[in-house]
């Protein structure tokens, strides 16, 4: 038992339900100013790669999975982003190849495409 679930428990709240998707992607659009020093993820092809997503976990019919659009995820300069859940891994990704990584390997199998993972220490472009 973890412990924001023993500590729940001990002051007598409710448990949490079970999740309704196994897998929930959010996958950041959010655009800023061309002029923002930070940029935007829709400048860097996000929509598209996120429509990708959605399209490709559906002809692969991957069940209790939910590829959303985001607003702002706040990684702007490292994107486009996204973070899976339950897990909260983040990944920077740059292409539909990556994107049909990230779909076999992390949400199909359970593993982690680490050349592509954000740490929270991440600042500016991450490493190719």
């Amino acid at each position: 038992m973890d412990a924001d679930r023993s500590a729940r428990q001990d002051t007598g709240a409710t448990e949490d339900p079970p999740h309704y998707y196994r897998v929930h992607v959010f996958c950041c659009v959010n655009e800023r100013p061309a002029d923002h020093p930070r940029g935007c993820c829709l400048a860097k092809d996000a929509q598209d790669l996120r429509d990708y997503m959605k399209a490709r976990a559906k002809e692969l019919k991957l069940r209790q999975v939910r590829i959303n659009a985001s607003g702002c995820l706040d990684r702007c300069e490292l994107g486009p982003t996204m973070v899976i859940y339950p897990e909260g891994v983040w990944y920077a990704y740059r292409s539909r190849a990556d994107v049909d990584e990230i779909l076999k390997t992390h949400v199909v199998n359970g593993g982690r495409v680490e050349r592509l993972m954000l740490q929270p220490s991440d600042k500016g472009a991450p490493a190719k």
